[in-house]
């Protein structure tokens, strides 16, 4: 669980948040067997900087590696979450990051696509949020 305190240090931002556009990056690609998303460590630290580029804030971060060295990583931010996902027997990632406010996604996306040296990307951008009160 992340600290009470870097919650509580975000909570004005996530007020100022909460009407600003959110958005869903959905990204698919080949991850070459010596992309650095192999090593959780090193794709944590690759998560956090992209994360950290695009003005965004890691409140907490939890991995999972299963026994044919796939891993599963969730950075949980004060701007929403960013998951990845690997396949190694078939060279895939995944990768989504749910973003608001004022955290620039395709910064993000576009440092962590470079710095695991994927290939065959396929990004999606999905604009996410109930319609306005308005509307309904």
């Amino acid at each position: 669980m992340p600290g009470m305190d870097a919650v509580r240090a975000f909570t004005d931002l996530r007020r100022q948040e909460a009407a600003s556009p959110k958005r869903l990056y959905a990204v698919d690609a080949w991850c070459p067997p010596d992309s650095p998303a192999a090593d959780i460590s090193r794709l944590t630290e690759i998560a956090v900087a992209a994360v950290g580029s695009g003005g965004g804030h890691v409140l907490d971060a939890s991995h999972i590696i299963f026994p044919n060295g796939a891993v599963t990583l969730v950075l949980i931010l004060a701007e929403s979450h960013l998951s990845i996902h690997t396949w190694p027997e078939e060279d895939l990632i995944a990768i989504d990051l749910f973003s608001c406010g004022t955290i620039d996604g395709e910064r993000v996306i576009r440092e962590l696509t470079t710095a695991l040296g994927l290939t065959g990307m396929c990004v999606a951008q999905l604009g996410r949020g109930a319609p306005t009160r308005d509307a309904v």
